[in-house]
């Protein structure tokens, strides 16, 4: 009997069948942020000769409905509802697309197949991008095996979008496998898409396969202290230099370069003149990677508007911290109480003092002797499809320091390198905080209230009330005395009964 899930976190499944490969993603829960519990890949190359055949690659379809018919099982087992099969460029552009398509209705008759126009591709991968990247602004570039979608992102709103024949196992072919003849295709066929040069001074946005091996490249050849594509940033130099040393190199250089996928080494060269021309038609600042795309995109199509409307970095720390929390009325108070510390907060540093103050409880059920490494790697390391490097080392050294790890601890290495010493410091300073707010507390909003926070010119005072549970013992002294020493105050208590240490 298949299995049923929960109520409060149904699962809902997409296969996405492309040019080079197909792709189930198993969901769960309906929230803000995707969170994948199940995905599996297969290597199909679906459009393999089709540039000169027109057809699909026969030893593909035969292996795609063996493939598909093991991912709808999968789905059917593990209690997906609503699951679906969206097919893209290679089915929607080969002659026998529509047979194949109907072949694989006749084998699943429950599994819906959608083959989505050019149009609906680039949407739904705009969708995606913008899922984890709600005000990305300036240019999408999407590569698959037969095609790249183009959309233009203005602040969080989706522009116009074009499709080129120029996924890699398409351009591949379209050049005789030369990258020197692909970078005049290249060229041509974004020469035909106006308004390109305005995202002069924006971001590229990059999504595929192929271009997040490019980024698994760039990280290790870096040394970057945090192994994750998803929200990796480079400036325009340095893509111009990764495009140049990928689109030039022999295959034998490129088996030696480490983080090479080697499934993607014949894609890579193709890829990196995408990426080239790409900086050069568009002007690009920078380029960032995504890991999202069609299917979070899918995923988040069969959300209500109340939840596509929701923060997408708060609702994901919420989520946390209502799910490994000891109690959700504390983070809001936790929040107003820290305000006065804080007054001078941008609109970014409040969203981040708000979700570290959901999380900040999350190692509540660890090992203590673990507690502060633990909570650090959980953040730091998240699937979370809504937070950037930056919020993850800024979120992550913040409850390391509210539990109490030490300053000079190995494991906090990586967050030092993502962040300038002026963010370091800045989240240091929340994690003292944190910290008393907790020793004062015990963790519960009933104990918090009675007790406030206040700045009063070049005093820290803490304000105590009567006969409440609270009381400044050395441990609480000691913690308010360092707070203030990092906000440069002097620490003072005031009692209930008007006395003042």
């Amino acid at each position: 009997m298949p299995f049923s899930p929960p109520a409060d976190a149904p699962r809902l499944a997409v296969v996405d069948l492309g040019s080079n490969s197909v792709r189930l993603v198993v969901f769960e829960g309906r929230a803000r942020n995707p969170l994948a519990i199940f995905n599996e890949k297969a290597v199909l190359r679906l459009g393999r000769g089709m540039q000169a055949s027109g057809v699909l690659h026969e030893e593909g379809v035969a292996q795609a409905l063996v493939v598909l018919r093991r991912y709808h099982a999968i789905a059917r087992a593990m209690g997906a509802e609503p699951f679906e099969i969206l097919a893209t460029a290679a089915v929607r552009d080969a002659t026998n697309g529509g047979a194949f398509v109907d072949e694989i209705r006749a084998r699943l008759p429950d599994a819906p197949v959608r083959v989505l126009a050019g149009a609906e591709e680039a949407a739904l991968s705009a969708d995606g991008v913008l899922c984890g990247i709600p005000t990305a602004d300036g240019l999408l570039a999407d590569i698959g095996g037969g095609s790249l979608e183009l959309v233009t992102l203005r602040a969080g709103a989706v522009g116009p979008a074009s499709t080129l024949k120029l996924g890699v196992i398409r351009l591949a072919e379209r050049s005789g496998g030369e990258p020197a003849r692909a970078r005049a295709i290249v060229e041509s066929d974004l020469a035909t898409i106006p308004g390109l040069a305005e995202t002069g001074g924006r971001d590229l946005y990059l999504v595929g396969g192929a271009f997040r091996a490019l980024a698994r490249i760039h990280i290790a050849q870096t040394g970057y202290p945090l192994n994750i594509v998803h929200h990796y940033a480079i400036g325009r130099e340095e893509a111009r230099d990764l495009a140049a040393l990928i689109g030039g190199a022999a295959r034998r250089v490129l088996e030696r370069l480490p983080g090479v996928p080697r499934r993607r080494i014949d894609d890579l060269p193709f890829a990196a003149v995408v990426l080239r021309r790409l900086l050069r038609a568009s002007g690009a600042a920078r380029v960032v990677f995504s890991a999202n795309g069609l299917r979070e995109g899918w995923y988040l199509s069969q959300m209500p508007p109340e939840i596509r409307a929701e923060e997408p970095l708060l609702a994901a720390a919420r989520e946390q911290g209502r799910r490994l929390g000891r109690d959700p009325g504390l983070p809001p108070a936790l929040f107003a109480w820290t305000a006065p510390l804080f007054a001078d907060d941008t609109p970014p540093e409040r969203l981040l003092r708000a979700a570290a103050c959901w999380i900040s409880d999350i190692g509540s059920h660890d090992h203590p002797e673990y507690r502060p490494e633990q909570a650090f790697l959980r953040i730091l390391r998240q699937p979370g499809v809504s937070i950037d490097h930056h919020a993850r080392a800024y979120l992550a050294l913040v409850i390391a320091i509210r539990y109490e790890a030490d300053n000079a601890a190995p494991f906090l290495l990586p967050a030092r390198q993502l962040l300038t010493p002026a963010a370091a410091a800045r989240a240091e300073r929340f994690g003292l905080a944190l910290r008393l707010a907790y020793t004062l507390s015990a963790g519960t909003p009933d104990l918090l209230a009675a007790t406030a926070l206040i700045v009063e010119g070049r005093r820290l005072v803490l304000r105590l009330a009567r006969a409440s549970g609270t009381f400044a013992g050395d441990s609480v002294l000691r913690r308010l005395e360092r707070l203030a020493e990092a906000h440069t105050l002097v620490a003072a208590v005031e009692n209930g009964d008007g006395g003042t240490a």
